[in-house]
Order: structure tokens, then sequence, then C-alpha cells
């Protein structure tokens, strides 16, 4: 019985690849895209996009040449092949802005792109180009119900912007004197990214590390520039506990405060 079932297996695969081969070879685009609207909802969706390929340029100027760049464009999305998506999704609406996909080839660029962002530590132009994407779907549909999801997405691409910029400020704090003062670069790239990005879920990692190095510049400070420089680290502390009372770094901002208060007067 086995055995049956495994030379029926055979004989339909072969099958399924002797039409993808069949179709390949035809000169019909019609054929072509039929099975590829076929191959598509078998998720068999390299098939489908090597197919799509041939005939979008032969159905260009008509009806069908819409679908058809639609349908290659969710096949490279279905098969995880995102960026190659999101660049035929745009090349979908920059040609039809009025499509019947055009709604959802907006919202699936910038989705592919958020999809294919990368770890905060390497190179951030893909998360740039996510929320430049997602954004001009929330211009352009703002009534989709996807509204949420694009939202969303762009919520956490925005964190893992801010976790970048708190990784760099973070390298300038532990770096200190070295060949200069890295703990006033990291309160520029500290405070950039709060002005930047105001409603990270990293904001109060970013304003304690402000607090830290204006701490570590002031004890640094000769001494004629000491009281001035820890004045500067009470109005931080103040500005902290303002907007984090109950916070997890309240203790260790209280410590810095103490200190302070001894070289303020």
């Amino acid at each position: 019985m086995f055995r049956f079932f495994a030379i029926l297996l055979s004989v339909l695969l072969l099958s399924s690849c002797g039409e993808y081969h069949q179709v390949q070879k035809s000169t019909d685009p019609d054929v072509k895209l039929d099975y590829a609207r076929r191959a598509f909802a078998q998720k068999k969706y390299v098939q489908a996009y090597t197919i799509l390929q041939d005939v979008i340029t032969v159905f260009k100027g008509t009806e069908k040449a819409e679908e058809s760049l639609y349908l290659l464009a969710m096949s490279h999305y279905e098969n995880k092949e995102y960026l190659d998506a999101s660049l035929y999704f745009q090349t979908y609406y920059q040609r039809y802005p009025k499509g019947k996909y055009a709604e959802l080839a907006r919202f699936y660029s910038g989705y592919g792109y958020y999809l294919d962002s990368p770890e905060p530590q390497l190179d951030q132009s893909g998360t740039m180009k996510a929320i430049e994407e997602l954004q001009a779907f929330l211009d352009y549909f703002p009534k989709s119900d996807k509204v949420s999801i694009a939202q969303n997405a762009i919520f956490e691409l925005q964190d893992k912007l801010t976790l970048k910029e708190l990784q760099n400020a973070q390298l300038y704090y532990n770096l200190g004197t070295y060949l200069g003062n890295n703990y006033q670069s990291a309160v520029i790239v500290a405070k950039n990214a709060i002005k930047n990005y105001p409603y990270s879920k990293y904001k109060e990692d970013l304003e304690m590390l402000v607090l830290k190095a204006r701490y570590q510049e002031a004890n640094l400070s000769v001494d004629e520039k000491k009281a001035e420089r820890f004045r500067d680290v009470i109005d931080e502390y103040y500005s902290f506990i303002n907007n984090y009372p109950d916070g997890p770094n309240r203790h260790e901002a209280d410590n810095i405060y103490k200190i302070a208060l001894k070289y303020a007067k």
C-alpha cells in the first residue's frame, strides 16, 4: 500500500513539474497567468513569480497587467522575499496609484520592509524606508482596516532606531575620557534620540544616561567648574524624577543627587 501511494505521489509531482515546464515554453500569456494564479493558490510561490515575470511586460497596458504585477509582488512576499516584494509593490502603486490593489500594495510595501528590518546594531536604512512607506500608507489610507497594524509596526521600528541610538550613546559613555570628552558626546546622542523619538520605550534609559554622563563630566571637572556643572546635574536630576518618580533608576538617581548637592553650593 505504501509503495502504491509513493508511486502515485511521484506521478503527481512529475505531472505538476511537467505542466510547469510546458507553461514556461508556452507563448500564450493567458495560459501563463492562469497557471500562476493556480500556483499561487497552491503556495508554489517560486513557480508563480517565475511565470509572472514572463507576462507582466506582455500584458502592459491591459487590465491583466495590474493583476499580474500585484500577484508577482504577493508571490515574493509569501515566499518571504520581502525586499523584492516591497520593490514590486512600489512599482505597482506608482504605476497604478488608483488601482484595485493600491491600498494593499502600499501597505505590503511598508510591511515588507518592516519584516526585512535588520537588528539594531546593523545599518538601519531599511528600517527608515519601512517607516517612510508605512507612514505614506497611513497618509493615503487613514481609514484602512490595516491602520493599527501599520501604526504598531512604526512604533516598533522607531523603538529599534531609538535602541541603536541608546547603544551609541552608551558606547560614548563607556569610552569616558578616552581621546576626548566622550561624556558630552553621549549627552548629545541621547538628547537627540529623545527629541526624535519622544514616545519610545527607551526614553527613561536615555534620560538616565544623560544624568549619569552629566555627573561624570562634573566629577571630572577642574575645581573652578565643579559647582556650576554639579548644578547642571541637579537640574537634570529634577527633570528625570519629575518624569519617572517611581522608575527602576530612582535609587541611582537619588545617589547622584546627594553627591551633587555637596559640590553645588
